[in-house]
């Protein structure tokens, strides 16, 4: 008897969600302030600013500040990165996106014998989804490919033992940001 009234009262609780029509958000944000969580790991701080243009555009600017070794090469400097964020579904900010971006790398190399400024260039580009809450809470999840080419300049007549491949060439770029659309 008890797992039959209880059989009911499930069956009776579950049927009004079947009928209800999903209803879909659009978002009335226009700004998202995020942080990359992903990159806390490569000992890079970075913050993004995405701005929506039309219901199809937004474009977004991220800011990173990288201090890491690796090997034995200390990296400290900053890197920039516009891109430009198309949504097919005409969602912009909270959706499904395709992005082409520049990313511009600058910084200070040491190593126990030399030290020298690394400057990149490159681009590549990413494809990704976003999602706003209704209280504006924000995750962006995001995967693609990267080519840059850079150039070293050594102090003091210093011999180049800098390994740049990790810059140089084709890589991925992921991430995982979270932040606050307003």
């Amino acid at each position: 008897m008890k797992k039959s009234l209880v059989l009911i009262l499930a069956v009776i609780f579950t049927l009004p969600s079947f009928s209800q029509e999903k209803v879909s958000k659009i978002s009335t944000e226009k700004n998202v302030l995020k942080v990359n969580t992903l990159s806390l790991f490569l000992a890079t701080g970075s913050i993004f600013y995405e701005h929506k243009f039309s219901d199809l555009t937004s474009g977004q600017l991220g800011l990173a500040y990288m201090g890491v070794k690796i090997q034995n090469t200390k990296f400290t400097g900053l890197i920039l990165t516009p891109e430009v964020r198309f949504y097919p579904k005409k969602n912009a900010i909270d959706g499904f996106y395709i992005a082409p971006y520049l990313r511009y790398q600058n910084y200070t190399l040491q190593d126990a014998t030399s030290k020298g400024t690394l400057s990149s260039m490159g681009g590549g580009l990413l494809f990704g989804r976003q999602w706003i809450t209704n209280s504006g809470f924000t995750m962006d999840l995001f995967f693609g490919g990267h080519y840059g080419s850079s150039s070293i300049k050594v102090d003091n007549n210093g011999v180049n033992n800098f390994d740049t491949n990790l810059i140089t060439g084709f890589g991925m770029r992921i991430g995982f940001a979270l932040g606050f659309a307003f």
